[in-house]
């Protein structure tokens, strides 16, 4: 329907023109993105229904609508751990009516890891939704009781120690490789299809430990003392879980990039005024209290980072792991 509104408008252009100008004049560069959005945004997640991403994504998505008095459809397209979203992505058109959470994941070691048609470089970075760090956690019963336990066990016996991640190609198992090459210490890593199949598997006996993202789910089962937290990905201390040290407190410099981002993203060449547009209608929904509680108060930056700030996190983890997968 707009393509056929874009062509009418073209022609109604065309015959002012060839009447000398007589009508309203032309509209200027930047103009239509300066009116955006006037039709509804179609908003992709490259995962399954109920999870910590499609509950970020329909938050934002609600807040933007109203803000932006326009309908967001938010659409699941799971599928190629994140690459059948993402090419969709790509491949549309750069107008900012179809945009994506995305993930380092989706955007850098997916494409990395695989032969696809698309790097990071085909998307425009709009701003950071969510934080999820990863933690290092044990079961109530372990043999584990500290994050030195766990690394002396893992030191001692290289390889005997097992660690779920959440899929061999995520950010959890590149920085278990990453442990192993720049700091030596060789962990088996077993790849699950998520947080749930991990959980099971840790509280079961059948591995070690989890490299896992600490959604809700996951705090949950720390509150109800079900999960032991040994190391958390974090820069620094979480303020929710103050008692667990940081990699790179411990000497694992570096090991810092296994938490997901959740950015807000569309295809390359999304016009400045789009993203702007974009940027602080962002920035307005994710300092409402209602957004933050239901996306989790823990989860959300408590300082805005936008498109520049995404754009720094998604370069970093190229220039990481592109020695690695590429």
């Amino acid at each position: 329907m707009r393509n056929s509104s874009a062509l009418s408008g073209l022609v109604l252009l065309g015959l002012v023109a060839a009447c000398g100008g007589d009508g309203e004049e032309a509209a200027a560069p930047g103009e239509a993105a300066a009116s955006y959005p006037t039709e509804s945004i179609r908003m992709l997640v490259p995962y399954g229904a109920g999870g910590p991403t499609d509950l970020t994504t329909r938050t934002v998505g609600a807040c933007i609508e109203e803000e932006l008095g326009q309908t967001v459809v938010v659409e699941n397209m799971e599928g190629g751990s994140g690459a059948l979203a993402m090419t969709e992505l790509a491949g549309a058109e750069p107008d900012g009516y179809t945009l994506s959470l995305v993930t380092a994941g989706t955007t850098v070691l997916t494409p990395l890891a695989n032969d696809l048609d698309y790097t990071k470089d085909d998307f425009t970075p709009i701003g950071v939704m969510s934080l999820v760090p990863s933690v290092l956690a044990v079961g109530e019963d372990s043999p584990y009781a500290s994050a030195e336990d766990f690394f002396a066990a893992a030191e001692a016996e290289p390889g005997t120690v097992t660690v779920g991640v959440p899929g061999a190609s995520t950010p959890q198992g590149i920085e278990l490789q990453r442990l192993a090459d720049e700091h030596g210490v060789e962990v088996t890593v077993v790849p699950f299809d998520g947080n749930a199949e991990m959980t099971t598997a840790v509280l079961g006996g059948n591995v070690d430990a989890v490299l896992i993202n600490a959604s809700s789910d996951v705090v949950q089962n720390i509150e109800a003392g079900a999960f032991q937290p040994l190391v958390a990905s974090s820069e620094e201390r979480l303020s929710w879980l103050p008692d667990t040290p940081t990699f790179t407190e411990l000497g694992y410099e570096g090991l810092t990039l296994s938490g997901s981002t959740f950015g807000l993203a569309g295809p390359a060449g999304l016009p400045d005024d789009v993203v702007t547009t974009l940027e602080d209608t962002l920035q307005t929904c994710l300092a409402k209290d209602e957004v933050r509680q239901t996306i989790g108060e823990q989860y959300v930056p408590e300082e805005f980072a936008g498109a520049d700030e995404l754009g720094t996190i998604l370069d970093d983890t190229q220039q990481a792991y592109e020695p690695i997968l590429g």
